[in-house]
């Protein structure tokens, strides 16, 4: 069975860190590509262990903030 989960990527410093916030996973790699192949394979891993009772639905969304001039 297969089931669709989220990724975030976002750089830090020299690699892509990827999120898989339904499952609380994290993985990195130095392309998006690798990042995100190794965000499966450690939630693949991690829901082999801890199965999920029920899947929750991320929700995205964005929002503004004030930035101060010195910022």
């Amino acid at each position: 069975m297969n089931s669709t989960f989220t990724a975030v990527l976002h750089w830090e410093d020299d690699m892509y860190v990827a999120e898989c916030p339904e499952v609380g996973t994290f993985s990195q790699g130095k392309t998006i590509d690798e990042a995100l192949k190794n965000l499966k394979e450690a939630t693949e891993l991690y829901l082999g262990e801890f199965p999920l009772k029920q899947k929750k639905k991320a929700l995205m969304t964005t929002f503004e903030v004030a930035l101060s001039a010195n910022a």
